[in-house]
């Protein structure tokens, strides 16, 4: 076994993950695979070196010895049946106490893992339902081998050690307790002759395109499940499922609380004052919207209909329309005069009207009674 650090033999630093662990053996493992280097004794050792590396740190029990003792830990601990062997007493009652793989046999092979894609949508797209294709990075099963791992027209052995159980059996007086094989690592199979394109594994990384129908009406953390479409599973088991997250980007014009639509509209001093018909954006397009006479800024008009149809049930939200009454900027004089003489015909004896400005008349009250209170 070579005596170099593990860890420096993938290029990883001691906090790796185990998926960081797969992916640079993977990509060593390519690159001085035998069928590549074409009988280059140099680059085969470091292959074997290589692999040496990942049967360490891929094996929990053992990358701690290794974590703990070095290459003398995991000497010790491949050293025995008959005691506690390299995995030490803290190991042994770990796996009694759910540490351990379980009883009965090998291992089962792991279904895949579970995806996650993030799907930016603007509101036109949620609201009214699309078709995306999107790619994703995942494992996919090796179809060279068909998921088993094994070079074609090969098969996988039962292992020597635990006979295929994928457990074997360490004694310390009266204790006998089961623990994952060191050897296969709870397969119960051996691969001695891997595929040259997954290089055992079963599968391999590739990015996929897929068509995902997005629903009209969805909303920003709503998911859709697609079954299957996640990582391929171990030695072909199944695949997990891919879960398309939705985020909905804020729009230009409409926020939404929903199924309702809320948008603010400018109108004109003149329109507020008198009342009229104006134009209102909505999502199909521009509306009709009768504004009363005597509309103060703020007023908020309810279009039926017009807002989001929901996703879960046939319910169409609404459309409200909030009016912001507009102050005329950039006047000439003619119109300076003109706003002068319209306000002076407001007023009575020199005092404002409350005919005319309610809103005005009811705060001077509610200060006027402010004061009064005050001062007693």
């Amino acid at each position: 076994m070579s005596k170099r650090d593990c860890y420096e033999v993938l290029g990883l630093s001691r906090d790796a993950t185990e998926r960081e662990v797969k992916k640079a053996y993977k990509r060593l493992a390519m690159k001085y695979h035998p069928d590549r280097t074409k009988g280059d004794v140099a680059l085969e050792e470091k292959f074997k070196e290589v692999k040496e590396a990942y049967e360490i740190l891929s094996d929990p029990n053992k990358k701690a010895a290794f974590d703990q003792y070095g290459h003398d830990g995991v000497n010790q601990q491949g050293q025995g049946g008959g005691g506690f062997g390299g995995g030490g007493f803290d190991d042994i009652f770990g796996d009694i106490f759910g540490g351990g793989r379980g009883r009965g046999g090998a291992q089962r092979a792991q279904q895949g893992s579970d995806l996650r894609y993030n799907m930016e949508l603007s509101l036109e797209e949620a609201v009214k339902g699309i078709s995306k294709e999107i790619e994703i990075p995942t494992l996919v099963h090796c179809e060279q081998c068909n998921g088993s791992g094994a070079k074609k027209g090969s098969d996988a052995k039962s292992c020597g050690t635990c006979h295929g159980q994928g457990q074997v059996q360490m004694r310390q007086g009266f204790f006998a307790v089961n623990q994952t094989c060191p050897t296969c690592r709870g397969k119960g199979k051996i691969i001695t002759d891997p595929c040259g394109k997954c290089h055992g594994e079963g599968r391999y990384e590739r990015s996929k395109t897929l068509s995902v129908k997005i629903p009209a009406g969805v909303d920003t953390g709503d998911r859709i499940r697609l079954s299957g479409e996640g990582e391929a599973g171990e030695h072909g088991a199944p695949a997990g499922d891919l879960y398309v997250q939705m985020n909905v980007r804020p729009h230009d014009v409409f926020e939404r609380d929903g199924n309702d639509l809320y948008c603010e509209v400018p109108i004109s001093f003149t329109e507020a004052a008198l009342g009229g018909e104006i134009e209102v954006p909505t999502l199909d397009g521009r509306v009709k919207l009768k504004i009363a006479a005597e509309t103060q800024t703020g007023r908020m008009f309810r279009m039926r209909g017009k807002g989001v149809k929901s996703v879960r049930s046939h319910s169409t939200g609404d459309l409200m329309c909030k009016v912001t009454v507009e102050t005329p900027v950039k006047l000439s004089s003619k119109q300076r005069e003109l706003l002068k003489e319209f306000e002076n015909s407001l007023s009575s004896n020199g005092g404002t009207s409350s005919k005319h400005k309610p809103k005005s008349e009811g705060f001077l009250n509610s200060l006027k009674t402010f004061f009064d209170d005050i001062s007693k």
